[in-house]
């Protein structure tokens, strides 16, 4: 009797771990005997620094945007058109100021400048 009850409690706790997992998504499929057979899908699983590797990622792009758009268009040119910026909207300006030529991307701008003429 007490292996039954054991066994029953085994089997409840299986199922209900079965149905916490299926909260997160499941597939069914039809089996060679046909019954149906539900499974829970798998959870993706997401590293602890992808927020912060991501967000590197974005600036390093930011970074080397600059530097394309300043070796392409040329200092000065670069310059009158961050100049407009600062004349604009709020937004213009916050951009501006982001935008703007500073020591290191001036020098990488000088690298690749030569490279994409």
């Amino acid at each position: 009797m007490v292996e039954t009850k054991e066994n029953f409690a085994k089997r409840l706790g299986k199922l209900g771990r079965k149905h916490e997992r299926m909260t997160h998504g499941y597939s069914t499929k039809v089996g060679k005997d046909g019954l149906l057979i539900v499974t829970p899908r798998r959870r993706r699983f997401v590293p602890a620094g992808a927020g912060l590797k991501l967000l590197v990622l974005a600036a390093v792009g930011f970074f080397g945007f600059k530097c394309l758009a300043l070796a392409a268009a040329g200092p000065v040119t670069y310059a009158e058109r961050v100049a407009k910026l600062e004349n604009g909207s709020i937004i213009e300006q916050i951009g501006a100021k982001a935008l703007a030529v500073d020591p290191v991307t001036a020098a990488v701008a000088d690298r690749i400048g030569p490279i994409l003429r």
